[in-house]
């Protein structure tokens, strides 16, 4: 059995969703006790719950104590992952994405296609938006070998969620290949989403463009904007999104949601200073990829190699738990992450 400690490193529930995931796959049992214990609202909260009760529900196994508040669960994984078609519902405007990022390890060795409908939140601090998991993370997956696409159906915002993604993932054939990013190399594009819901009188939407637009361009940059007005989240909410391409196939983003008393210029300042800072450091991820790929190159064959722009506890969190659950060997180097893979397949 797996047994960790939620309250190490980072205390977060990504201990919780990550450690469920490679459970699943490997089909160990795992008991994890102090979950988020030195949170605000220690426990599990339901999108927390959720993660655990969707592996379970992929594989055919069960879970107990996971009541909402509760530190300590007890999650006995299925033996056969098979694939299907699931629809999970967090209730709240809880994270969808973080949802959708705790299934595609386990859909990637899963039997057959796995296809997903999650409602929740899509649009929120301290997670990622689904505009970067659908244009940074799952692009990177697909260089390691895998086959994924994210839809997003609704956006949705915090308080009332309601937002919807699709995603799709096919079993791998093989095990995910090693990723190497050595170098940043040149920018050759950068892109952005501009969002705004039932915001069309305030401008919103062209409003985080067009600060976005002359702050690029006084760093010598252009900018290839889409500017998306929508009618159908549940509340009024706003996202925006920069992407950087280089011409060493590395993938930056940045992000931010709109909240009450948050200015729509002060959104694409923030996201401009992000995306500015991880090139102007020479990383090949941006600063929150650092921490989500490390799952997926743990269980690549070979060595993975890029180079990170921060030192963060979610960096930490996720060295530790390789380690622990798989025995991957890791490493920073000058700024680089290296890390030695342990292959998994189907």
């Amino acid at each position: 059995m797996i047994e960790l400690d939620g309250s190490l490193f980072s205390g977060s529930g990504t201990i919780l969703r990550c450690a469920a995931a490679l459970a699943t796959v490997l089909r160990e049992p795992l008991h994890i006790y102090r979950i988020r214990a030195r949170r605000d609202k220690p426990g599990l909260r339901h999108q927390h719950r959720q993660a655990v009760r969707a592996c379970a529900a992929m594989c055919g196994g069960r879970v107990q104590g996971d009541d909402i508040g509760s530190q300590e669960i007890f999650y006995y994984p299925g033996k056969e992952l098979k694939g299907g078609a699931f629809n999970f519902d967090i209730g709240t405007a809880g994270s969808a994405t973080m949802l959708a990022f705790t299934l595609i390890q386990p859909a990637l060795y899963a039997a057959g296609i796995s296809r997903f409908t999650i409602t929740g939140g899509l649009f929120q601090d301290f997670a990622p938006t689904a505009f970067h998991m659908e244009r940074i993370l799952i692009p990177l997956i697909r260089k390691m070998g895998g086959d994924l696409e994210l839809r997003i159906d609704r956006p949705g915002y915090v308080p009332k969620g309601g937002g919807q993604i699709s995603l799709m993932v096919k079993p791998l054939r093989r095990a995910l290949r090693a990723i190497r990013l050595p170098l940043q190399g040149k920018v050759e594009k950068i892109t952005g989403l501009s969002l705004s819901s039932h915001l069309e009188q305030g401008r919103v939407g062209e409003r985080m463009a067009g600060r976005a637009r002359d702050l690029l361009s006084r760093s010598g940059y252009s900018v290839e904007m889409e500017i998306l007005s929508d009618n159908t989240a549940p509340q009024p909410g706003a996202a925006f999104f920069l992407a950087a391409e280089t011409s060493t196939g590395c993938l930056l983003g940045a992000d931010q949601a709109g909240r009450r008393g948050r200015r729509s210029e002060s959104i694409a300042e923030f996201c401009v200073n992000s995306l500015l800072e991880d090139l102007r450091s020479g990383a090949t991820v941006d600063r929150h990829m650092a921490d989500q790929l490390i799952l997926f190159a743990a269980a690549a064959d070979g060595e993975s190699e890029f180079r990170i722009p921060l030192w963060t506890d979610h960096v930490e969190t996720g060295l530790w738990l390789v380690k622990e659950i798989l025995g991957a060997e890791t490493a920073l180097r000058d700024g680089y992450l290296i890390i030695k893979g342990v292959p998994l397949t189907a």
